[in-house]
């Protein structure tokens, strides 16, 4: 990674996303001029949907442009998209394209804010996409950690939210509750874990979204909570941004329609999901879980031959059980070391200490599906060394899916994340 997005991460990341503004001091980073931002190697494409916005258009984009020119450490695209304005917003996108760098334009002739995001995302070049709000209502110093924590790896997703601790937020009452109305309702009926899923703020790595797209149904409102709900059952990281956020009272939001929209897709979702249409089979992070279970096996057939040569070596002088618990106990170690540095290598650093609930867990469901297995095989076929193989052979087998399971789901596992100021995440560059 160049020094200087290297510096300019290190800066992002000792501030680290816990606070409600971030505290790094933008005139401590190095000059950006186009030099440095195409030696970055990395280009941001940020969506700006807009519909019937002729007053607030120039303004906004010309102080987006200028920020992210000034402050933003990476190579970056600003895409205006109309959703069918009826006024002159195309026109004012269209002369903002043809005089400001760094600006292009699309046009659309159905509204739909789904549909603005689906048409940018999907014929854009950038290595990250990203969307903001016209209004520019999330304050702009909440871009850099969002745009960060994708650009370093660290996540898959980023989005704003208003709704974690840290976040400063200006609104009505009666906007508040809808908010965290529809919120609480999204984690009662679909599980998710995310706080915030209309904030306008998002980004996201463009292969992803780019095999996300084709997944998500809707085309208006719903689209964000479908992508996030569709990235998160499919094991993608977030990451929550706190946002200092104020509420535009011009907004052109109907918020009776738009709350009616996003209950039908919630129902629709939730069928969906019950019938297991969730999966993005061409998802990197998918290809990635296909490798994990594929190294899984790998490790897990040398485990099972140490297992066996330890068990059959110590049953020649101590008990079979007995023998066959003390081989579980040494591979199920072994085991777990060998998945953290070959298996699940890139979820961090392994602590056996910090593993060690899960280690045991597996270790004790070893031991009980091969006692049964050993049981079963004298109680049909005693004194058979080939009945107490097929027993041992089925007993650890059954043994290593719940293994895994349990290594997904409390070891090594995805989730949403939201770092504090202890727990920087260490930049990388972006994987393609």
């Amino acid at each position: 990674m160049p020094r200087l997005l290297h510096d300019a991460l290190e800066l992002l990341l000792a501030a680290g996303p816990g606070h409600s503004k971030l505290t790094v001091n933008l005139s401590k980073l190095p000059v950006m001029d186009e030099q440095h931002r195409r030696a970055s190697g990395t280009r941001i494409d940020i969506a700006v949907p807009v519909y019937n916005e002729e007053r607030d258009l120039e303004p906004s984009v010309r102080r987006l442009r200028a920020y992210l020119d000034e402050s933003i450490p990476f190579d970056s695209v600003v895409t205006i998209v109309d959703n069918a304005s009826t006024d002159d917003s195309y026109a004012v996108a269209t002369e903002l394209a043809r005089t400001v760098p760094g600006v292009r334009v699309i046009h659309l002739e159905e509204k739909g804010r789904g549909r603005a995001l689906r048409a940018a995302w999907s014929v854009s070049t950038a290595d990250v996409v990203a969307y903001m709000d016209v209004d520019l209502s999330t304050d702009l110093n909440a871009l850099l950690p969002l745009l960060g924590a994708v650009v370093s790896g660290h996540s898959d997703v980023a989005i704003g939210s208003r709704l974690v601790r840290g976040a400063r937020v200006v609104r009505g009452p009666k906007r508040e509750l809808i908010s965290r109305s529809y919120n609480v309702l999204l984690r009662l009926a679909l599980g998710n874990r995310f706080s915030d899923a209309q904030c306008g703020f998002k980004a996201l790595r463009a292969d992803e979204a780019r095999a996300l797209l084709p997944a998500v149904v809707d085309d208006e409102w719903f689209f964000d909570t479908e992508l996030l709900v569709l990235a998160e059952r499919n094991g993608l990281r977030i990451h929550e941004v706190p946002v200092d956020w104020r509420d535009d009272p011009d907004s052109r939001v109907h918020i009776a329609r738009t709350a009616l929209g996003d209950l039908r897709g919630v129902c629709r979702l939730l069928g969906e999901l019950a019938r297991g249409k969730w999966r993005v089979d061409d998802l990197p992070r998918n290809a990635e879980e296909l490798s994990e279970v594929t190294r899984f096996a790998g490790v897990g057939v040398i485990s099972t031959i140490f297992y066996l040569v330890i068990c059959g070596a110590l049953a020649t002088r101590i008990n079979l059980y007995l023998a066959n618990l003390v081989a579980l106990l040494v591979c199920s170690i072994g085991n777990a070391i060998a998945h953290a540095r070959f298996t699940f290598s890139g979820y961090g650093p392994f602590s056996l200490r910090r593993s060690a609930g899960a280690v045991a867990l597996a270790w004790c469901t070893s031991v009980a599906l091969t006692t049964a297995a050993l049981a079963a095989a004298e109680a049909f076929r005693p004194r058979s060394g080939v009945a107490v193989l097929a027993a041992l052979l089925a007993g650890t087998g059954a043994a290593a899916l719940v293994r895994f399971a349990l290594f997904k789901a409390l070891t090594f596992r995805s989730h949403v994340r939201r770092l504090s100021r202890d727990q920087p995440a260490a930049p990388s560059s972006l994987a393609a």
